[in-house]
């Protein structure tokens, strides 16, 4: 059973320097939770494709970062939340090399290849709320997210 250990944080963005109080919150509380730097640095990069996302074509928003606990492992996930036009077509915005041209290059599909645990919900006119999870070690069963 997943559990809430915490919030940490709600951090608004609105900026690009909002962008880097994400990343620095983000790298610190990944530390705080036990993730070795590999782990910090993918968690950190895929946060700040995220957080990109939701200024530029979100228009701005929020992320919510909690200390997740299941069983032994312990987590951190992340949850970026905007009210912009929303994602037209999901599937295509997840494959493989897509990309708006903005940001690292690596799109959504790239943030979702560097957590553990990835769900996505959007819809034209609605905004989008992306979740990611990452584990300083796998939970004892598989987790699958819509």
């Amino acid at each position: 059973m997943d559990m809430a250990a915490g919030v940490d944080a709600r951090l608004p963005i609105r900026s690009d320097m909002d962008l880097v109080w994400v990343r620095q919150h983000v790298r610190q509380a990944a530390a705080r939770v036990g993730f070795g730097l590999v782990d910090q640095t993918k968690l950190v990069t895929a946060a700040s494709e995220l957080a990109r996302n939701t200024l530029v074509y979100g228009g701005g928003g929020t992320m919510l970062s909690e200390h997740v606990r299941e069983g032994a492992a312990n987590g951190l996930r992340l949850t970026f939340t905007d009210e912009g036009p929303g994602i037209p077509d999901l599937e295509q915005a997840l494959s493989d090399g897509f990309t708006s041209g903005d940001g690292l290059g690596m799109g959504l599909g790239g943030a979702r290849r560097l957590v553990h645990d990835f769900a996505i919900e959007s819809a034209p006119g609605q905004g989008t709320t992306v979740r990611v999870t990452s584990w300083t070690a796998r939970p004892p069963r598989p987790r699958e997210e819509s």
